[in-house]
């Protein structure tokens, strides 16, 4: 088993997140080297600064570059039109694959990829990163051990700024354009909220429906704003609000109820999780508590890390092929439900 492996990142100009890719490529003592493909160039003065003698090469062209390197593991930071090619290109080399989310502008698109991937026992990962974070870990582990019992209902929000939406240069983005994003708030900000709420229960959308539109009145083809009301699998319902609304920052929280009690994070302020359970011990009265964490170890490194290990045989991957692909088809379910304004069932 290796101690080390080499990796590759396919970019371009128009990259998202390449300050926190990079970077944790460095730190990862797993990571071996580090092959950087970008037509545009634009990446590569910051990842040589950051990489340093771990960058190995770099390319312009991705065939070209697996021709003659074999990486085990390719990143791909590309807008979500072209991640599908860009993923059947790196399994077809024999790569393991941690996309960008969504990954796709269309579950359709996304569903075969999957497929290939299990055919060729590769790992298959969007990059949810908030999965690796102290307090929904503890969460996750609370409701595995059964302290709140069956999980009744869920709500969500994530509420980023509007004040971005002013601004030319990020209305001219690719993620304000539907036909390379693939949606708007949701498929780029509530997508790891939505993501969130299914990992830590366990739980997966049966169906869904709500509405989307652009309240702030800014000249994007995406939404701004998005509700959702959802029903998952054993008879739990929920709902999610995904929206520019802020003048700065972003407000987010998930809340979890249950028949023993309740879990409630605030995903990305970094305050305490608060809980609540009536399974109790002899003598003691249910109460509300908090779970403390050592803060700054959130981002992409410890998801990052955990995917890596997976590629290396070490442990389980931190996301699943089917586990993305349920995501994906929950959030184009809702594009699909709220443009036909009936309820998208997905099972």
């Amino acid at each position: 088993m290796p101690k080390a492996i080499p990796v590759a990142v396919i970019t371009n100009r128009d990259g998202a997140h390449l300050d926190q890719w990079i970077p944790s490529l460095a730190a990862i003592e797993e990571v071996e080297s580090v092959t950087l493909v970008d037509p545009s160039g634009a990446s590569v003065p910051a990842a040589r600064k950051a990489l340093g003698n771990k960058l190995r090469a770099v390319h312009k062209d991705a065939a070209e570059m697996y021709r003659r390197f074999r990486p085990t593991a390719s990143v791909i930071a590309l807008e979500s039109r072209l991640c599908p090619a860009a993923i059947d290109q790196a399994l077809d080399a024999g790569a393991h694959v941690l996309s960008e989310k969504p990954g796709c502008t269309r579950v359709e698109d996304f569903t075969p990829l999957v497929r290939k991937a299990q055919q060729r026992h590769k790992h298959l990962m969007l990059v949810m990163a908030n999965r690796s974070h102290a307090p929904v870990q503890e969460a996750r582990r609370m409701i595995r051990k059964g302290q709140l019992g069956n999980i009744y209902g869920i709500e969500i929000h994530i509420v980023a700024d509007q004040t971005r939406l002013t601004q030319r240069a990020y209305r001219e983005s690719w993620q304000c354009i539907r036909e390379r994003a693939g949606g708007g708030h949701l498929a780029w900000f509530g997508i790891m909220w939505l993501d969130l709420a299914m990992y830590i229960t366990g739980l997966r959308v049966e169906a869904v429906t709500g509405f989307h539109g652009v309240v702030g009145g800014q000249p994007i083809d995406v939404e701004d704003s998005a509700v959702l009301a959802l029903k998952f699998n054993r008879r739990c319902f929920g709902t999610m609000t995904s929206a520019y609304y802020l003048d700065r920052g972003v407000q987010s929280h998930i809340q979890i109820w249950g028949e023993h009690g309740w879990v409630k994070l605030a995903t990305v302020e970094e305050q305490p999780m608060q809980h609540y359970t009536t399974r109790v011990g002899a003598g003691q009265q249910p109460r509300v508590q908090e779970y403390a964490y050592p803060r700054g170890q959130r981002g992409y490194t410890p998801f990052l890390r955990s995917a890596v290990r997976a590629c290396m045989g070490q442990e389980d991957p931190p996301m699943t092929a089917d586990e993305c692909l349920a995501l994906l088809r929950a959030v184009y379910g809702f594009y699909q439900s709220a443009q036909t304004e009936r309820v998208q069932r997905l099972t």
